[in-house]
């Protein structure tokens, strides 16, 4: 039999307007368990899927009554940690006597716990010191430290202001803090709009409980976010300057960028040359669901003339951190249009980088990628070697 994660990578048509419990239905038996297949392959699924996917799914969980809908919003809250960047562990959909009864752990890069709990509503009451007691035995059994790893309660859309209060008047209002599924969607979302590492690690320290009499950490994380989403429209205009400078051409310093937004097209062409799902990690990274595979994909509007375009892209030292993170790895570029991609192993493009021209900044450091367009063909300018042919690389 057809398992749910099979169908999804050779029929993604099939699933179109079918709503989660549907989903839940075709997973194993049907019936999520702790420990069953169903379980194993709705998450499999989950992690095989769009971003905007796992939204509109917890959107049901929260606006339908179905059976076991606490028990699929606790997998697709889980699978969200996941797209923000945490590693998590999944705990039980049914507490036990001997087992302790968290929903999840996001585990930070550094080392960060958050015991994660998932409620449908914020109608009840929640027993913080059964909470704070799920913490504590994690802490006695090496799981998680005490100084460094908190609790965090993802709740529905509702008003959460009397929760908020209880909170706030308990002995763990320290420990604990509380997030919507709506906030936690968005914040999926802005992370997958960013590139800079640095900045991604910023936004998942708004999860950790800070103390904001003093704004400035607050502030830095906004600067951060505002800065990184603008860096595209300095990077263009700067490497057309370098490269009207190497070359003596004449810049034109009159601002004419026009953003462009082509990175999807692209990433359809990839995958089914690559024939897999790919997942959005930021703005420009994608991976495979079981990590394996992680691809750079960068777009350039057209530049210079109809008869002779070139397409301009910044190559960051965190693109390399993350595919060196990979076994296979990929380096992309669109080049005006998501009908021409060039996809190109990194093994063969790293060797190349050092020799392109680079901008160095006090807060930043980048090489430039120029592609021409001559005579139907794609050639990837490197200044010391003069020109190399990429067109078969054209996916």
């Amino acid at each position: 039999m057809t398992s749910i994660i099979d169908l999804w990578l050779t029929n993604q048509d099939f699933f179109t307007g079918k709503a989660v419990h549907q989903i839940i239905n075709i997973c194993g038996d049907g019936r999520l368990r702790d420990g069953s297949n169903s379980s194993t392959e709705f998450r499999g699924f989950l992690r095989n899927i769009p971003s905007t996917l796992l939204a509109s799914y917890a959107g049901e969980c929260l606006d339908s009554s179905f059976a076991d809908s606490g028990m699929v919003l606790q997998d697709i809250v889980n699978q969200i940690g996941a797209r923000i960047g945490f590693e998590v562990k999944h705990g039980l959909y049914k507490g036990k006597s001997n087992d302790i009864g968290f929903d999840g752990i996001w585990f930070a890069k550094d080392g960060y716990a958050i015991v994660v709990e998932v409620k449908t509503t914020d109608a009840y009451r929640i027993n913080l010191d059964k909470l704070s007691d799920y913490r504590k035995q994690l802490i006695q059994n090496d799981d998680i430290q005490k100084e460094n790893s908190s609790i965090l309660i993802i709740v529905g859309r509702k008003d959460t202001g009397d929760l908020e209060a209880q909170i706030r008047g308990s002995k763990h209002a320290w420990d604990i803090r509380l997030i919507s599924t709506d906030s936690l969607i968005k914040l999926m979302l802005l992370k997958e709009n960013l590139n800079d590492t640095k900045t991604i690690q910023q936004i998942n320290k708004i999860l950790k409980p800070q103390e904001f009499t003093r704004l400035d950490g607050l502030i830095e994380v906004i600067f951060l976010t505002t800065k990184d989403v603008k860096t595209e429209e300095i990077e263009e205009s700067e490497i057309e300057q370098q490269e009207a400078e190497e070359t003596g051409e004449t810049f034109d310093h009159t601002p004419k960028y026009h953003p462009v937004n082509f990175h999807e097209g692209c990433v359809e062409r990839i995958q089914k040359h690559l024939q897999t799902p790919l997942i959005k990690k930021s703005r420009s990274s994608y991976t495979t669901a079981d990590n394996t595979i992680g691809i750079i994909c960068s777009i350039s509007k057209r530049h210079g003339t109809e008869a002779s375009p070139k397409y301009w892209f910044a190559f960051h030292p965190y693109y390399d951190d993350f595919l060196a993170t990979y076994s296979q790895s990929y380096i992309a570029y669109g080049c005006g249009a998501a009908s021409k991609v060039v996809l190109i192993p990194y093994e063969v493009f790293k060797p190349l980088v050092p020799d392109f021209w680079k901008t160095e900044k006090e807060d930043s450091v980048y090489h430039h990628v120029v592609i021409y367009e001559r005579d139907g063909k794609l050639l990837l300018q490197v200044p010391r070697k003069n020109y190399i042919d990429i067109t078969d690389r054209l996916v």
